[in-house]
Protein backbone atom coordinates (compact mmCIF):
# COMPACT_ATOMS: atom_id res chain seq x y z
CA UNK A 1 0.00 0.00 0.00
CA UNK A 2 2.87 2.41 0.76
CA UNK A 3 4.20 1.92 -2.80
CA UNK A 4 0.76 2.78 -4.31
CA UNK A 5 0.43 5.93 -2.19
CA UNK A 6 3.90 7.08 -3.14
CA UNK A 7 3.09 6.54 -6.85
CA UNK A 8 -0.14 8.52 -6.69
CA UNK A 9 1.55 11.47 -5.02
CA UNK A 10 4.61 11.52 -7.25
CA UNK A 11 3.28 14.55 -9.16
CA UNK A 12 2.98 16.69 -6.05
CA UNK A 13 6.23 18.10 -4.73
CA UNK A 14 4.61 19.21 -1.50
CA UNK A 15 3.10 15.84 -0.70
CA UNK A 16 6.25 13.95 -1.67
CA UNK A 17 8.23 16.13 0.70
CA UNK A 18 5.72 15.45 3.47
CA UNK A 19 5.87 11.72 2.78
CA UNK A 20 9.65 11.77 2.94
CA UNK A 21 9.51 13.45 6.34
CA UNK A 22 7.10 10.79 7.60
CA UNK A 23 9.38 8.04 6.31
CA UNK A 24 12.35 9.55 8.12
CA UNK A 25 10.37 9.62 11.36
CA UNK A 26 9.37 5.98 10.95
CA UNK A 27 12.97 4.97 10.33
CA UNK A 28 14.02 6.82 13.47
CA UNK A 29 11.46 4.91 15.53
CA UNK A 30 12.41 1.48 14.20
CA UNK A 31 16.24 1.78 14.29
CA UNK A 32 17.75 -0.64 16.86
CA UNK A 33 18.99 1.09 20.00
CA UNK A 34 22.71 0.92 20.72
CA UNK A 35 23.83 -1.53 23.40
CA UNK A 36 24.58 0.98 26.11
CA UNK A 37 25.51 -1.80 28.53
CA UNK A 38 28.30 -3.01 26.25
CA UNK A 39 27.06 -6.59 26.29
CA UNK A 40 29.25 -7.59 23.37
CA UNK A 41 32.45 -6.22 24.86
CA UNK A 42 35.02 -8.81 25.91
CA UNK A 43 35.94 -8.43 29.58
CA UNK A 44 39.43 -7.29 30.41
CA UNK A 45 41.47 -8.98 33.03
CA UNK A 46 41.57 -7.43 36.50
CA UNK A 47 44.88 -5.92 37.64
CA UNK A 48 46.71 -6.46 34.35
CA UNK A 49 45.71 -3.96 31.70
CA UNK A 50 42.89 -2.92 29.44
CA UNK A 51 43.83 -5.65 26.96
CA UNK A 52 40.89 -7.87 26.07
CA UNK A 53 40.60 -11.61 26.10
CA UNK A 54 39.23 -12.73 22.71
CA UNK A 55 38.42 -16.17 24.09
CA UNK A 56 37.77 -15.88 27.83
CA UNK A 57 38.37 -19.00 29.86
CA UNK A 58 35.08 -20.60 30.87
CA UNK A 59 34.87 -22.78 33.87
CA UNK A 60 32.30 -21.92 36.52
CA UNK A 61 30.09 -24.87 37.36
CA UNK A 62 27.43 -24.86 40.09
CA UNK A 63 28.01 -27.53 42.70
CA UNK A 64 24.41 -28.69 42.54
CA UNK A 65 24.76 -29.62 38.89
CA UNK A 66 27.99 -31.59 39.26
CA UNK A 67 28.52 -35.20 40.35
CA UNK A 68 31.11 -35.39 43.11
CA UNK A 69 34.15 -37.04 41.59
CA UNK A 70 35.73 -36.87 45.04
CA UNK A 71 33.85 -34.95 47.70
CA UNK A 72 34.79 -33.70 51.15
CA UNK A 73 33.00 -32.29 54.17
CA UNK A 74 34.84 -29.02 54.79
CA UNK A 75 33.77 -29.03 58.43
CA UNK A 76 36.00 -32.06 59.06
CA UNK A 77 39.25 -30.26 58.25
CA UNK A 78 41.26 -29.32 61.34
CA UNK A 79 42.80 -25.84 61.59
CA UNK A 80 46.36 -25.37 60.47
CA UNK A 81 48.98 -25.53 63.19
CA UNK A 82 49.90 -22.25 64.86
CA UNK A 83 53.54 -22.73 63.90
CA UNK A 84 52.93 -22.99 60.15
CA UNK A 85 55.31 -20.32 58.87
CA UNK A 86 57.31 -19.66 55.71
CA UNK A 87 60.57 -21.62 55.92
CA UNK A 88 61.66 -21.36 52.29
CA UNK A 89 60.89 -19.22 49.27
CA UNK A 90 61.78 -20.62 45.87
CA UNK A 91 64.64 -18.92 44.06
CA UNK A 92 63.33 -17.83 40.67
CA UNK A 93 65.90 -16.37 38.28
CA UNK A 94 63.82 -16.60 35.10
CA UNK A 95 61.32 -13.90 34.07
CA UNK A 96 58.10 -14.54 36.02
CA UNK A 97 55.74 -14.20 33.06
CA UNK A 98 52.39 -15.69 32.01
CA UNK A 99 52.72 -19.38 31.30
CA UNK A 100 55.78 -19.75 33.55
CA UNK A 101 55.92 -21.99 36.59
CA UNK A 102 58.53 -23.52 38.88
CA UNK A 103 58.26 -26.66 40.94
CA UNK A 104 60.90 -28.08 43.29
CA UNK A 105 59.97 -30.37 46.17
CA UNK A 106 63.25 -32.27 46.34
CA UNK A 107 64.27 -32.80 49.96
CA UNK A 108 61.19 -31.06 51.32
CA UNK A 109 59.70 -32.95 54.29
CA UNK A 110 56.16 -34.22 54.33
CA UNK A 111 53.65 -31.93 56.01
CA UNK A 112 50.58 -29.77 55.64
CA UNK A 113 49.96 -28.35 52.20
CA UNK A 114 48.76 -24.77 51.86
CA UNK A 115 48.20 -22.86 48.62
CA UNK A 116 48.35 -19.08 48.57
CA UNK A 117 47.04 -16.91 45.73
CA UNK A 118 47.74 -13.20 45.42
CA UNK A 119 45.50 -11.62 42.80
CA UNK A 120 47.45 -8.36 42.81
CA UNK A 121 50.72 -10.16 42.10
CA UNK A 122 48.93 -12.56 39.72
CA UNK A 123 50.71 -15.48 41.34
CA UNK A 124 50.12 -18.76 43.14
CA UNK A 125 52.43 -20.45 45.65
CA UNK A 126 52.31 -23.96 47.05
CA UNK A 127 53.78 -24.57 50.50
CA UNK A 128 54.44 -27.97 52.08
CA UNK A 129 55.44 -27.97 55.73
CA UNK A 130 56.19 -24.26 55.30
CA UNK A 131 58.52 -24.73 52.32
CA UNK A 132 57.49 -23.23 48.99
CA UNK A 133 57.61 -26.04 46.47
CA UNK A 134 55.74 -24.46 43.56
CA UNK A 135 55.00 -21.06 42.07
CA UNK A 136 53.31 -19.88 38.89
CA UNK A 137 51.73 -16.92 37.18
CA UNK A 138 47.94 -17.23 37.07
CA UNK A 139 44.89 -15.98 35.24
CA UNK A 140 41.85 -15.11 37.34
CA UNK A 141 38.39 -13.53 37.45
CA UNK A 142 37.51 -10.58 35.25
CA UNK A 143 35.57 -7.51 36.38
CA UNK A 144 32.18 -9.15 35.74
CA UNK A 145 33.03 -12.32 37.69
CA UNK A 146 35.86 -11.57 40.13
CA UNK A 147 37.72 -14.28 41.98
CA UNK A 148 36.63 -14.23 45.64
CA UNK A 149 39.16 -13.72 48.43
CA UNK A 150 39.26 -15.71 51.64
CA UNK A 151 40.26 -19.15 52.90
CA UNK A 152 38.79 -22.08 50.98
CA UNK A 153 39.26 -25.76 51.77
CA UNK A 154 39.52 -27.92 48.65
CA UNK A 155 36.15 -29.66 48.55
CA UNK A 156 36.42 -31.72 45.34
CA UNK A 157 39.09 -33.12 43.02
CA UNK A 158 38.50 -34.19 39.44
CA UNK A 159 41.38 -34.71 37.02
CA UNK A 160 39.12 -34.86 33.95
CA UNK A 161 36.45 -32.35 34.89
CA UNK A 162 34.29 -30.76 32.18
CA UNK A 163 32.08 -27.72 32.74
CA UNK A 164 28.42 -28.64 32.37
CA UNK A 165 27.58 -24.99 31.62
CA UNK A 166 30.13 -24.24 28.92
CA UNK A 167 31.08 -27.81 27.93
CA UNK A 168 34.69 -26.76 28.46
CA UNK A 169 37.45 -28.94 29.93
CA UNK A 170 38.82 -28.04 33.37
CA UNK A 171 41.79 -30.42 33.78
CA UNK A 172 43.02 -31.19 37.30
CA UNK A 173 40.17 -29.28 38.88
CA UNK A 174 40.36 -28.42 42.60
CA UNK A 175 37.02 -27.00 43.70
CA UNK A 176 37.02 -24.06 46.13
CA UNK A 177 33.39 -22.88 46.27
CA UNK A 178 29.94 -24.36 45.76
CA UNK A 179 29.19 -22.01 42.87
CA UNK A 180 32.02 -23.34 40.75
CA UNK A 181 35.19 -21.39 41.55
CA UNK A 182 38.17 -23.72 41.26
CA UNK A 183 41.86 -24.01 40.48
CA UNK A 184 42.49 -25.85 37.22
CA UNK A 185 44.75 -26.06 34.20
CA UNK A 186 44.25 -23.26 31.73
CA UNK A 187 45.88 -21.45 28.85
CA UNK A 188 47.52 -18.69 30.90
CA UNK A 189 48.07 -15.61 28.76
CA UNK A 190 48.71 -11.95 29.49
CA UNK A 191 45.52 -9.89 29.53
CA UNK A 192 43.16 -12.86 29.75
CA UNK A 193 40.47 -13.16 32.41
CA UNK A 194 38.28 -15.96 33.70
CA UNK A 195 34.79 -16.26 35.12
CA UNK A 196 36.15 -16.48 38.67
CA UNK A 197 38.41 -19.51 38.57
CA UNK A 198 42.17 -19.54 39.03
CA UNK A 199 43.89 -20.80 35.90
CA UNK A 200 47.39 -22.28 36.07
CA UNK A 201 49.71 -23.93 33.51
CA UNK A 202 48.88 -27.56 32.70
CA UNK A 203 51.93 -29.23 34.20
CA UNK A 204 51.75 -27.08 37.32
CA UNK A 205 48.09 -28.07 37.68
CA UNK A 206 49.02 -31.76 37.44
CA UNK A 207 51.76 -31.47 40.06
CA UNK A 208 49.49 -29.56 42.43
CA UNK A 209 46.65 -32.03 41.88
CA UNK A 210 48.93 -34.93 42.86
CA UNK A 211 50.03 -33.19 46.05
CA UNK A 212 46.75 -31.65 47.19
CA UNK A 213 44.29 -33.48 49.41
CA UNK A 214 40.67 -32.76 50.16
CA UNK A 215 40.46 -30.17 52.88
CA UNK A 216 43.82 -28.54 52.13
CA UNK A 217 43.54 -24.78 52.41
CA UNK A 218 43.72 -22.26 49.58
CA UNK A 219 44.22 -18.70 50.80
CA UNK A 220 43.25 -16.06 48.23
CA UNK A 221 44.27 -12.46 48.92
CA UNK A 222 44.60 -9.25 46.95
CA UNK A 223 48.00 -7.82 47.81
CA UNK A 224 49.11 -9.94 50.80
CA UNK A 225 52.82 -10.75 50.41
CA UNK A 226 54.67 -13.35 52.50
CA UNK A 227 58.28 -13.25 53.65
CA UNK A 228 60.54 -15.68 55.47
CA UNK A 229 59.21 -16.36 58.95
CA UNK A 230 55.73 -15.01 58.27
CA UNK A 231 52.74 -17.06 59.40
CA UNK A 232 51.03 -18.49 56.32
CA UNK A 233 47.53 -18.24 57.79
Amino acid sequence: MVEKIAYRLSASVLLVTALAIVAMLVMGLTRPAPDSAGATATPSKVAISAAVDPEPVVENVPESAEPAAESFDVAEKLPLSDTFVVKRILQIDEPFVHGYYKWDDEGVPEGELVVTVDLKAESISVFRAGYEIGAAVITFGDSRKPTPTGVFPISQKDADHVSNIYDAPMPYMLRLTNDGVAIHASDVKWGWGTHGCIGVPMEFARLLFEQAELGDRVIVTNGKMLEMGDAIL
